[in-house]
């Protein structure tokens, strides 16, 4: 398994940006596909976005396609997500995953909390 920290949340009005970061430790960062994952509150945890190992193949909900982008720099060990256009139900504690393929997750961070505000 690999340990996985997630930062770059906060608060932000509608329309801003914000660059989520999640860091990888403890294991072959470039073996594993890679997701990310929001709960909103008082809600069930959402798929957000997806890469497999190599970093290709990117995949997004419905919900963020056109604002939100998602990377992964192999060098790093680090996996972003770059969130444009807020809007205030984005709202959520996001998570990051790593996985030997996409959908089979077995790692997960703690979480980072953005709130936009309307």
């Amino acid at each position: 398994q690999v340990r996985l920290v997630e930062s770059g949340g906060g608060l932000v009005q509608a329309g801003a940006s914000l660059r989520l970061s999640c860091v990888a430790s403890g294991s072959p960062f470039n073996n594993y596909a890679m997701g990310w994952f929001r709960q909103p509150p008082g809600k069930e945890r959402q798929f957000v976005a997806t890469l497999n190992w190599s970093g290709g193949d990117p995949e997004y909900a419905d919900s963020v396609k056109g604002r939100f982008t998602v990377s992964k720099d192999n060098a790093k060990n680090t996996v972003y997500l770059q969130m444009n256009s807020l809007k205030p139900e984005d709202t959520a504690v996001y998570t990051c995953a790593a996985g030997f393929a996409v959908g089979s997750w077995h790692s997960w961070g703690q979480g980072t909390q953005v709130t936009v505000s309307s």
